[in-house]
């Protein structure tokens, strides 16, 4: 039987996964190294056992290296075709369906972002029949996905359809500004966030303690490590100070409202687009976030799935590149 590796081509990490339970990500800043694409996804590939085909979804058309999304969707495919050799390529497309990459540059429109919608056909199987909802909580978005008797059910299928309708909010839990809170609670008071890239929501679960460190990883907005100690310094400076004038227990504070703020905004936004859902599925690298969103009037009395527990964590953070794989091994 032919094996199949997913890829998932975003902006700043590129994600693989096979079609069985192995899932990789690594940070790639597409929109620095355009160039640099086809060797990075080449290097990926070597984590796994060489596959029959490739199964491709893709975000990073939108890094602004590149001049339209038609172009940017047909710079990542030529990548693609460059590691993949004699070996078939099979595209995912808002459409529902698999087409060559001729057919994915010709109609970009359903090649561009696409990657959520298929994960949510993957994970509709979840919810087979009635009302269901998908909440992927990525590093930098988060998809709010409606599910009807197994089908997406999207209100928007471009990007900037679904950030008219909340199914897509710029908002996650790793590359996010913090000051996108717009205001947080710091020593006792409401501050107005100074809009300057200053720390990252992975700041704010670095010091509550909710992700690894990471010592070695210096892609954080001031280019000290990925560490609980520096991740402190970082909330300080977010609100103007460091950490001789604001506590360790006055950041740790300031973290939590700005976690608060992440999670109602995520709440609000899944009680406007997802009705009273039969069950809702959570996944992504956030989906530890599930236990406080869930506590929601609508969300509350539905099924709670937890993509990590029916597979792995990894599986979980690289769904979408999961999700093509399984479907293309299911209907190419």
């Amino acid at each position: 039987m032919p094996t199949t590796l997913g890829l998932d081509i975003g902006g700043a990490n590129l994600k693989a996964a096979d079609d069985d339970d192995h899932a990789v990500s690594v940070p790639f800043a597409l929109w620095q190294n355009p160039a640099g694409l086809a060797a990075a996804l080449g290097e990926l590939c070597t984590r796994f056992e060489p596959a029959d085909r490739l199964a491709v979804t893709m975000t990073g058309e939108l890094c602004d290296c590149f001049e339209t999304k038609a172009e940017g969707v047909s710079h990542i495919l030529d990548a693609v075709e460059q590691i993949a050799g004699e070996r078939p390529i099979w595209v995912w497309q808002t459409s529902g369906e698999f087409v060559d990459p001729s057919t994915a540059r010709e109609f970009w429109q359903l090649t561009a972002a696409a990657n959520w919608h298929a994960t949510a056909t993957f994970v509709g199987r979840c919810v087979p029949e009635g009302p269901g909802l998908l909440i992927d909580i990525g590093s930098t978005t988060t998809d709010l996905i409606p599910i009807e008797d197994g089908v997406p059910a999207p209100a928007g299928r471009t990007d900037f359809e679904r950030l008219c309708s909340e199914e897509l909010l710029y908002w996650g839990v790793g590359r996010t500004p913090v000051e996108i809170n717009v205001t947080a609670f710091a020593a006792g008071a409401r501050v107005a966030l100074p809009p300057e890239r200053f720390a990252t929501m992975r700041d704010v679960y670095l010091v509550l303690r909710r992700v690894p460190e990471a010592p070695a990883d210096r892609d954080t907005a001031d280019g000290r490590p990925a560490t609980w100690d520096h991740a402190l310094g970082r909330l300080a400076r977010a609100v103007c100070c460091d950490r001789t004038e604001l506590s360790d227990e006055q950041i740790v504070v300031l973290a939590k409202s700005m976690h608060e703020q992440l999670c109602l905004e995520i709440k609000e936004a899944a009680m406007a687009v997802g009705g009273v859902p039969a069950a809702v599925i959570y996944a992504g690298s956030g989906a530890f976030l599930a236990d406080e969103v869930h506590q929601t009037t609508t969300l509350e009395a539905a099924e709670k799935v937890l993509i990590a527990d029916l597979f792995s964590p990894e599986v979980s953070a690289c769904l979408p590149a999961h999700a093509v794989a399984r479907l293309c091994a299911e209907r190419c």
